[in-house]
């Protein structure tokens, strides 16, 4: 496990701080993401540290952009510690999806794969559980 595992998972409420899954329903903590991954020069900074469920942490992987349907451009994915997540994404709790308001959110949304069939049947069981969003 990542030594800084405590303080991020901590700061970030024990939820993947790009979808907001609840760390509480899994039986193995949640990853350690470099939000600038190392490959491209990020550091172990705690501001360049963000809480990943594995879903959303395989999909980033190493990428720091993705492009928006609705603009067709390339954008910045979501980055925790300088955005504000209710800005950037909406819940739809009928559907059990999580929308983009901005490009920025649009393309995390994309992506991360945020609602794929999986993700959204989780996320179904969280809500009448109270644990999300």
């Amino acid at each position: 496990m990542n030594p800084r595992y405590p303080a991020v998972a901590r700061r970030a409420g024990y939820r993947c701080e790009y979808c907001h899954a609840p760390e509480i329903v899994f039986n193995f903590p949640f990853e350690v993401d470099h939000v600038l991954p190392q490959s491209r020069g990020g550091s172990q900074d705690p501001d360049n540290l963000a809480l990943a469920c594995h879903a959303c942490n395989l999909f980033k992987s190493d990428f720091e952009t993705a492009r928006d349907h609705g603009s067709q451009a390339e954008m910045p994915l979501f980055h925790p510690r300088q955005d504000v997540w209710d800005r950037h994404f909406k819940v739809d709790l009928q559907r059990a999806a999580i929308h983009g308001r901005t490009p920025v959110g649009r393309a995390c949304v994309t992506r991360l794969r945020m609602n794929r069939p999986q993700q959204r049947a989780a996320r179904r069981r969280w809500i009448v559980l109270g644990l999300f969003p």
